[in-house]
């Protein structure tokens, strides 16, 4: 974990990511390291540590949760390429009734 400026933005805010969180977690709950200690070495607030670690708890289950299988991610892939296909050709049909609406307003005089 680094404290370079390329963790910060324009407000001077860090960014640590959800790895280095999981780190500075791990090092309190599994290593017993203070909290004060985990926060001094990563310069962090302590509120800021607690928020990382009620959010960690509150998404947790998903971790537990039963992933859907490669034949069902397969089968959704096709479905979204089937609905892409079918958007596309609707954008299509759209594109050409609209050239066909102006053309007839123009040959009507309403441009």
């Amino acid at each position: 974990m680094s404290n370079d400026k390329k963790n910060e933005n324009q407000n001077g805010r860090r960014h640590f990511s959800p790895e280095d969180k999981m780190k500075m977690l791990r090092l309190h709950l599994l290593e017993k390291v203070p909290i004060s200690e985990v926060c001094e070495k990563h310069q962090i607030i302590p509120t800021q540590f607690y928020q990382w670690q009620k959010t960690f708890f509150e998404n947790g289950a998903a971790a537990f949760a039963k992933t859907s299988s490669p034949r069902a991610a397969s089968q959704m892939e096709q479905k979204v390429a089937k609905m892409e296909e079918k958007l596309k050709t609707k954008d299509e049909v759209i594109a050409e009734i609209m050239a066909e609406h102006i053309q007839l307003k123009k040959e009507l005089g309403e441009s």
